[in-house]
C-alpha cells in the first residue's frame, strides 16, 4: 500500500535513505552523502505532504517526493513543457533489503499517476550520472534526458535531467 508519509514515519524514512546511500556507497556510487537526504529535508517533505512511503504488512519498505516545488538549479534546463504544469519526483528510496521486488516502479507509478490526475503535463527528475541502473530504469519507463545539473556538496559529479510528458495515463 502507498500513502502519505506521517511525521511518525521519519526515523525509519531516513533509515531507508541512509541505507541505500550506504548500498550505492559499497558499488562506487557516491549519490547520496551524510548529508543528503537529511531528517529536516524529510520533516518539510511531510510537512508539504509531498512524501509518500510504500508499506506491506506494517513495514515501511520505501519512498518518494512528488512536488510542484523547482530547484533553482532545474532552472538552466532546457525542458518540454513549461514549468507550471511539471511535478518532480525526488527521494525515490527503496531499502536495499526489499529492493528488486518491483516497488520503486510501484512507486513511480503511483507518483506519475498522481501528477496525471492532478493536471500536470510532465514529471521530472534527476539522477546521478555514475548510477547507470537508475538511468535505465527511468528511461525504460520513457523520460527523456533534457540536461545536466550539480550538487556540489553530493557530488563532483553532474546528475542528469529526466522528463517525462504526461498523457492521459
Amino acid at each position: 500500500m502507498i500513502r502519505p508519509a506521517k511525521e511518525m514515519d521519519v526515523a525509519t524514512i531516513l533509515d531507508i535513505t541512509k541505507a541505500c546511500g550506504a548500498h550505492l556507497r559499497a558499488k562506487n556510487i557516491f549519490q547520496w552523502n551524510s548529508d543528503y537526504p537529511d531528517l529536516n529535508t524529510l520533516l518539510r517533505d511531510v510537512k508539504r505532504k509531498e512524501l509518500w512511503v510504500f508499506e506491506d504488512k506494517s513495514v515501511i519498505k520505501g519512498c518518494v517526493v512528488l512536488s510542484d516545488f523547482m530547484d533553482k538549479e532545474y532552472e538552466s534546463i532546457p525542458w518540454t513543457t513549461l514549468n507550471e504544469g511539471a511535478k518532480y519526483v525526488h527521494r525515490l528510496a527503496v531499502h536495499p533489503n526489499w529492493q528488486r521486488q518491483g516497488i520503486a516502479g510501484s512507486l513511480m507509478d503511483f507518483a506519475e499517476q498522481l501528477a496525471s490526475n492532478t493536471g500536470s503535463t510532465a514529471v521530472r527528475l534527476d539522477t546521478f550520472s555514475r548510477n547507470s541502473g537508475n538511468q535505465l530504469f527511468y528511461e525504460k519507463r520513457g523520460y527523456r534526458t533534457r540536461g545536466s545539473i550539480y550538487f556540489p556538496k553530493q557530488s563532483a559529479y553532474p546528475f542528469y535531467c529526466y522528463e517525462l510528458i504526461l498523457s492521459k495515463l
